[in-house]
């Protein structure tokens, strides 16, 4: 008989318990978890990425972006036997952060033909934009889009 009751007892302290949670949320403000700072982010949101120009991760992946289209451009030209024009990597001139599964990052790559009639071989430069997503933990980066920036 005293397991019977001990049960029933610890399911009643179980129901009081589950009641107290459920009133204490309605209580909370609605929004209030999505309210994690006081400047105007949100999470998962885009965050601009200070001093580009110095950051060295940010220019390594540009450098990459540019390397991983040069690649891709190539094995699509090997069939056709034409000759495809290689960009050669300049700067990144702006870029964003996004945390996703990782962290994605939107840059605004500046880069030029090779073989073109500007100083060194190296034609105007043009810029496009990149996105590139990195996983620290598995040591990847992935280059998911890259394409002639829009002049805006």
């Amino acid at each position: 008989m005293a397991r019977v009751i001990g049960a029933s007892g610890a399911c009643t302290l179980l129901l009081v318990l589950l009641v107290a949670c459920a009133a204490s949320a309605a209580r909370t403000e609605p929004g209030a978890a999505r309210q994690l700072w006081d400047d105007g982010r949100k999470v998962g949101g885009r965050t601009e990425v200070r001093d580009v120009e110095g950051d060295r991760e940010v220019q390594e992946l540009g450098r990459y972006s540019v390397e991983e289209h040069n690649r891709r451009r190539e094995e699509g030209c090997e069939g056709s036997g034409g000759v495809c024009g290689r960009l050669e990597f300049a700067r990144v001139v702006s870029a964003q952060r996004q945390v996703v599964s990782g962290i994605k990052y939107y840059l605004r790559v500046a880069a030029a033909e090779e073989g073109g009639a500007g100083s060194n071989g190296v034609s105007d430069g043009r810029v496009f934009d990149a996105v590139v997503v990195v996983k620290p933990w598995l040591q990847s980066r992935a280059l998911v889009r890259f394409a002639p920036a829009d002049s805006k």
